[in-house]
């Protein structure tokens, strides 16, 4: 399978190509700069550009099996919009190009999982902490449930840098959130590999947490 990787020079996006390329796929990581991924296999390939180059972005898209954003807005106190703006380029040159498949790293809190969490907690997550890229996730998961792919939204709690254990719960029905809702990274990662394969939560928003 040939996976497209945005965000792939992240702490989540690096841990999923490793993981991929591991597994036997092609993936294709598409960053900022050369030299912020050290990753070093003959089933990688990198590109360098911007959300913003459309061309670039056409060209790694088409004849791919998946795409993968795991792009965060690496901020609490300001929005991304080139990061969101980006997501609609992606979406729209996905269904230009009918490349279907896409899983999108989100975060508890985003959308209707707000309420999965109790108060006080939910108020000083969604309302003060994360509000600002949770309403950058907001706009983005929005975009995507609007689009005609065959989209996942991955819904992690906390992340941490633990080791991938497999040990994680999941879901797309109401939950309720009690004490530590944390994952590692490399959980995470192998849940959105998993899922890519597996196909178990199309056209769904999941929640996952250890």
């Amino acid at each position: 399978m040939k996976i497209v990787v945005f965000g792939a020079n992240g702490k989540t996006g690096s841990l999923f190509v490793e993981q991929a390329l591991s597994s036997g796929h092609k993936v294709i990581a598409f960053v900022r700069r050369l030299d912020s991924i050290a990753i070093e296999n003959p089933n990688l390939k990198i590109v360098v550009g911007t959300l913003n180059e459309k061309d670039k972005l056409r060209g790694v898209i088409v004849g791919s099996d998946a795409v993968v954003s795991t792009l965060g807005g690496g901020s609490l106190t300001k929005h991304n919009p080139e990061v969101v703006e980006g997501i609609e380029t992606i979406v729209n040159l996905m269904e230009e190009t009918l490349v279907p498949r896409l899983l999108y790293m989100s975060s508890i809190g985003a959308g209707e999982s707000r309420f999965y969490m109790p108060q006080p907690i939910r108020f000083l997550i969604v309302n003060v902490m994360l509000r600002i890229p949770l309403a950058d996730h907001n706009s983005n998961e929005k975009r995507i449930a609007a689009s005609n792919l065959k989209w996942t939204v991955v819904r992690p709690g906390g992340l941490t840098d633990g080791p991938k254990t497999g040990n994680l719960k999941h879901g797309s029905d109401k939950t309720r959130l009690t004490g530590n809702s944390g994952i590692s990274r490399a959980n995470v990662a192998a849940f959105m590999l998993h899922e890519i394969v597996e196909n178990a939560y199309v056209k769904k928003c999941v929640w996952l947490h250890e």
